[in-house]
């Protein structure tokens, strides 16, 4: 067994080399969270990029002159303080601009220690536009995903499409999807993103970082409406399809009630000239395989009338799209 003077010696030079190993290792999270291939949505506050119009709060131990104050990053991306002066913080991460006021306080104290945190983020803005709960400017505060960004946004509206189109500046480069392309002028990145592929885990590499003043747009989705006297009257989210038959339609509806006058069906179609036509539409027939099931197209509107009320049918139009305001929405 070692002796005493052995035991002594070996818990001495440990506790000399351990503040050392500290710091190495919080050196090697700090080099971990700035990899760009680091996971999205991981923060880590000594990475982040400072920009115009942040505001910062600086701890410098025997440095009262600049301790405890808010400072705001001014529109050029300085900042002014005493002993330091004037210094440039915009573009800087924490951690490099921690340094920079090391090394300048190093004239004045002989081991400064400096200590940054970001009191107010407002350098990073992303607009999130369309059919999200929160439309409007969200701040990035550090590295986030397009699914945690609409996230921010409240998340989806239930008439949000299945797609999403991200416009992005050209001093971010391109955007890193097949799809991204320029602008007719040439002076933006613009690429289109199947939300559904990403929530399906399908391809979970379109879920890509989010750069400042990135645009955000969701349009609504594409729907189809079954109304009248049917299980389960709504608009039907087209997803990624283009057209549904009428029996698929019918069957997201769940069927027919009792009550419906199935011969006197209509498809209720808005045409290039503004006016709607009425397509007569014999369901039982079509049931029963007699009749060729046939496609509805975006914005069709499958009205299905009462028994009891079926020869009253002069305003079918008018009456489904009124009907058609305000109903529910299902993907």
């Amino acid at each position: 067994m070692p002796s005493s003077e052995t035991k002594w010696l070996l818990i001495t030079l440990w506790l000399l080399t351990w503040p050392a190993a500290s710091s190495a290792q919080q050196a090697a999270d700090r080099s971990i969270a700035q990899q760009p291939n680091s996971a999205p949505g991981i923060e880590h506050p000594s990475a982040y990029v400072l920009g115009a119009d942040d505001q910062i709060t600086i701890q410098a131990l025997e440095a009262e002159e600049i301790s405890n104050k808010p400072v705001r990053i001014d529109a050029d991306g300085y900042i002014t303080l005493p002993l330091l002066g004037r210094l440039r913080a915009g573009g800087l991460t924490v951690g490099q601009l921690e340094a920079e006021m090391t090394a300048r306080l190093k004239a004045y104290i002989r081991e400064p220690q400096v200590s940054v945190s970001i009191t107010e983020f407002r350098s990073q803005p992303v607009s999130v536009i369309g059919q999200v709960k929160n439309p409007g400017v969200q701040q990035l505060q550090g590295r986030k995903s397009l699914v945690e960004v609409l996230s921010l946004a409240g998340g989806l509206l239930p008439e949000a499409g299945y797609s999403v189109k991200i416009t992005r500046r050209p001093e971010w480069g391109p955007i890193p999807l097949p799809t991204a392309s320029k602008d007719p002028g040439g002076n933006f990145s613009i690429a289109e993103v199947s939300l559904k592929r990403i929530m399906e885990a399908k391809n979970p590499e379109e879920n890509i970082l989010i750069q400042p003043n990135d645009v955000i747009s969701v349009p609504r989705a594409e729907m189809v409406y079954v109304i009248g006297d049917v299980k389960k009257p709504g608009g039907f989210i087209l997803s990624e399809r283009k057209t549904v038959s009428v029996l698929q339609a019918l069957a997201l509806a769940e069927g027919l009630q009792l009550t419906a006058a199935a011969k006197s069906a209509k498809i209720i179609r808005e045409s290039s000239t503004s006016n709607r036509t009425e397509i007569p539409l014999n369901l039982k027939d079509v049931l029963a395989g007699k009749t060729t099931d046939i496609p509805m197209y975006p914005d069709d509107i499958l009205f299905v009338p009462n028994s009891v009320t079926r020869t009253v049918l002069g305003k079918t139009a008018e009456a489904a799209l009124r009907m058609g305001t305000g109903i529910a929405v299902y993907r």
